[in-house]
């Protein structure tokens, strides 16, 4: 375009409404050309300002939504791998649970070998005044309560390494309960195995004691209390001369029953001259005792007499002055008064 042609003046009539008259606008073209063209201008950089802008946020955004994705795919990476741990942890504990359901019902059944054992041996009431007491705590929700907060996912894992150790500590209770508990049991049955065998020495002895008490002669040996003679020396009632007399001579009828003053086993059971018809009995630790001048005999040599079995009848055989019997207690090969062991 000429320069003559941008120097020329341009008319712009401004129509305002039909009451008013046109408003004329006297203006170079150079200027109708050159306003359009700034504003044309100063869109189009604001355009280009604002797309370029517009591409940095977006940049800018979809580099902060790649680090939050990836902050999130190692988060849930982290999840996983601690879902699986826990899962493992979880197993084990499951095994661990089954193990010392297991071993607890052992222990109960060791528990119960130690009860029937106690009751057996009546020695329930001295465990049960042994049981502890324990003050009952009470429950107060009045809002005093507080702590830090912590996550439940944050503390899972560590919630079941702690169950895992509160198991070992369980199954190292449970190994010590496993071993001393048997061990007790065979300390007490080995005591109470002790203790019948000295129950049975006891008793043992005690019917020693009894048999020899039973053995021992000590009752009267027949019906009559008329003592004719006595132990010791006396006047021979044949010869008149000072005798020794070895028993007691007890006076009665003839046939009376003569009971044997002790248990024990017939030596003898025979007759003889001065003794005439006579037993001997055999008894515990050392005594005899002797029945003569019997008139008939209901024992025989190796025969077992209980205490106050009728062993004989009274008579007057043998170097006899009339119905009697002669009783004689023999301790170690030696007469003794019968009157010290016989009531």
């Amino acid at each position: 375009m000429k320069k003559g042609s941008l120097n020329r003046r341009m008319t712009l009539l401004v129509i305002r409404d039909a009451q008013q008259p046109p408003k004329q606008l006297q203006c170079s073209t150079a200027a109708v050309i050159l306003v359009p063209t700034l504003v044309i201008a100063s869109i189009s950089t604001l355009v280009i300002g604002l797309q370029i802008r517009s591409s940095h946020i977006i940049s800018q955004m979809e580099t902060n939504l790649a680090v939050q994705s990836l902050q999130m795919e190692v988060t849930v990476a982290d999840k996983n791998a601690a879902i699986g741990r826990l899962r493992s942890e979880v197993m084990e504990l499951t095994n661990q649970a089954t193990s010392i359901r297991e071993r607890l019902q052992r222990i109960t059944e060791l528990e119960q070998q130690m009860q029937q054992f106690i009751r057996k041996h009546g020695n329930s009431s001295s465990a049960s005044s042994n049981k502890s007491t324990i003050t009952p705590l009470s429950w107060d929700a009045s809002g005093h309560t507080g702590g830090e907060f912590i996550a439940v996912h944050e503390n899972t894992v560590l919630l079941a390494r702690q169950a895992m150790d509160d198991f070992q500590e369980i199954e190292s209770l449970l190994d010590t309960v496993e071993r001393t508990v048997p061990r007790s049991i065979q300390q007490a049955n080995a005591v109470q195995q002790n203790l019948e065998r000295k129950q049975a020495a006891q008793l043992l002895q005690t019917r020693r004691l009894a048999l020899a008490e039973q053995g021992k002669p000590s009752i009267w040996p027949v019906g009559s209390r008329r003592m004719s003679s006595s132990f010791g020396y006396r006047s021979d009632p044949f010869t008149g001369k000072s005798a020794f007399h070895s028993g007691v001579d007890i006076a009665g009828q003839t046939g009376d029953p003569v009971y044997a003053a002790g248990a024990g086993t017939v030596l003898e059971a025979n007759s003889s001259g001065a003794r005439g018809k006579c037993i001997i009995i055999q008894h515990p630790d050392g005594f005899q005792s002797w029945y003569m001048h019997l008139s008939g005999m209901q024992v025989a040599p190796g025969d077992h007499v209980q205490k106050g079995q009728t062993i004989g009848l009274l008579g007057s055989t043998g170097r006899s002055t009339g119905p009697h019997l002669h009783f004689q207690i023999v301790k170690h090969n030696q007469p003794v008064d019968p009157l010290l062991y016989v009531q």
